[in-house]
Order: C-alpha cells, then structure tokens, then sequence
C-alpha cells in the first residue's frame, strides 16, 4: 500500500472503526437493547395473536425489516455524525489539503457508516435468535441488499452532514423524515394487508424496497418484484452519490 491515497483510506477508515469499538456502549449497543424490546413486544406478545404471512411466523417476517431499520439508522447517523465533526473541530480542512481525491475522502467516511451498521446488523441478527428460528432463502441477495442500504445511507448521512451547521441539525432527518419512512416500509406489515390507495401510496417510498429485498434474501417472497427492489436500490446510490461528490468539490458546508 504505497499510494497516499489508500494510505489515507486505510487510515480514515482505521479510524473510525476504532472509534465504533471505543464507544461501543453508544455506537453497538443501543440499537441491540431496542430490537430486543421490538422483538419481545411485536414478535412474542402480539405476534402470537397473528396469523402467519406466506408460511412463516408474525417474529420471522419482523426481523428482516427491523434488521434493515437498524443498518439504515446506523449507516445514516455513523456518516452524519462523524462527518458534521470533522467540520466542527476543523479536521475536515486536513482532509482537503491532503493527496487524497474527494473521491477517497468520500468512501472513507462511507466506508465507516458501511463497517458499522454491518457490526449493528450482524448483532441484531444474532439477538433475534434469541426469539425465533431464522429462515435463509439467499445469503447473496441478503448480502447485496444490505450493502447497498448500507452504502446509500452512508452518502445520505454525509448529504445531511454538508448542510448541518449544528449538532441538533444532525437529528431532524432522522428524526423527521427516516423514523416515519422507515416504519411506514413494510417492516411491520405486508402491504399486500393494506387497501389498494394506501398499497399505491407505500410504493411510493424507497424503504419499502430494501425492506423487501433484504426479507425476499431470508424467506424467499417479496410485496414488490425483487429485480424493481435492486433497481430502486441502484438508482438511488448511484444518484446519492454523485450529490455527495458534488457538494464535496463544491465545499458546501465547510468552505468559505
């Protein structure tokens, strides 16, 4: 590894995993303690009273969408965070000053939402054994499907980060527009339970796809066509992407 701009990739990325393990308490453990509970209430007390969907439990169709929840909130607040930091202590003037193209400096921040909601994910995965028996029905599309979220968020969280000026700025997305996505996505529900206005209207939302596609990799069905779920997936990290660079060479948010 002789180019500085790897060194500098390995680097950022060094970096920021060293700091998810160091603050695990704040970075791993929280979304844990909440599934558990989405898990104990959703899956256990009121799944029970539920028939079941396509041939799998109430807790078995639950746990792909919470899983998805969690690595779309991690990846999102992972990039947002650290990158709205960076600004605030000046690190982020270091970064431009260096060999490295904003490309680089791009993946590296992305790179760190990606390592950490795969930790969060991983371990979400895990609890939910605790609770019901997991079914896997294509590891490569689980796999993909979350790299992609995870990868989309990640820039997504950076986008916030560019326009964030202060510390409560960094939560009104997450708090206003991802939490009401998120659980209007289907990771509750099966839209195909809904009537035919509100099944239009939920087609409209781009969680509703990852959701789906992360839950056709373990149970094999999916409420939308898998091929229009990737499409979506692709599309959008494709175009976050490019606004990320964008704003990036351009210097929103940290160039006077």
């Amino acid at each position: 590894m002789h180019s500085p701009a790897l060194i500098g990739y390995y680097t950022m990325v060094r970096k920021d995993v060293f700091r998810i393990f160091r603050i695990w308490t704040q970075t791993l453990l929280p979304p844990v303690i909440t599934n558990v509970l989405y898990f104990t209430i959703f899956g256990t007390f009121i799944g029970s009273q539920l028939q079941e969907i396509n041939g799998h439990s109430y807790m078995q169709f639950i746990v792909p969408g919470l899983v998805m929840m969690t690595i779309i909130t991690s990846a999102y607040m992972n990039t947002v965070s650290t990158f709205y930091f960076a600004k605030f202590i000046k690190n982020i003037e270091e970064l431009l000053v260096s060999p490295m193209p904003s490309w680089v400096i791009v993946a590296g921040f992305v790179t760190g939402g990606v390592v950490r909601s795969f930790l969060v994910g991983t371990l979400v995965i895990l609890t939910s054994l605790f609770f019901t028996h997991i079914v896997v029905a294509n590891v490569l599309i689980i796999f993909a499907a979350a790299f992609l979220t995870s990868f989309l968020f990640s820039l997504a969280g950076l986008v916030n980060g560019f326009f964030a000026n202060s510390f409560d700025a960094i939560s009104i997305i997450p708090t206003f527009v991802l939490t009401p996505l998120t659980y209007l996505g289907g990771v509750f529900y099966s839209i195909e339970a809904l009537p035919p206005f509100f099944k239009t209207l939920s087609l409209l939302n781009p969680i509703l796809y990852m959701v789906n596609a992360f839950r056709y990799g373990f149970l094999g069905f999916s409420d939308v066509p898998i091929d229009v779920c990737f499409y979506v997936l692709g599309g959008l990290t494709v175009l976050f992407f490019g606004i990320t660079l964008a704003l990036f060479i351009k210097g929103t948010g940290f160039k006077n």
